[in-house]
């Protein structure tokens, strides 16, 4: 079972965008059965480009495979993989903000920092 580490570690490294995890968990809620683009974009009400850029980083990350039909199917390469999303939806589900600020740092390092700048701290 991966350590909260490796899941936040999966997390920073896999999604760049809170959207590519959106598609992964529509995706993987629909098990074994292929979902077409059209019927992400209306599942997920995203737009064709924020859909088609998150299907290639999933598709890229060993996560999901299209079908020669253009249907985009849940199947991670390996156990290893489908634990770290099995950990990762389970976190998401419990805790949706920690989950986004995560991403949204890794995407945006300079802006963690900047925001960071304006935490008060005690000395």
């Amino acid at each position: 079972m991966p350590s909260k580490l490796d899941v936040s570690r999966f997390i920073t490294d896999t999604f760049r965008s809170v959207w590519a995890l959106e598609v992964l968990c529509f995706l993987r809620r629909n098990g074994e059965r292929g979902i077409s683009p059209g019927e992400l974009i209306a599942g997920l009400r995203g737009s064709d480009l924020v859909v088609s850029q998150s299907v290639d980083a999933l598709l890229t990350a060993g996560l999901v495979v299209v079908e020669q039909d253009g249907s985009v199917r849940y199947r991670p390469v390996s156990a290893e993989l489908e634990q770290l999303v099995d950990d990762t939806a389970a976190l998401y589900a419990k805790s949706p903000d920690a989950v986004r600020r995560l991403i949204v740092a890794a995407a945006n390092p300079g802006v963690a920092a900047f925001a960071d700048a304006f935490r008060l701290r005690k000395d």
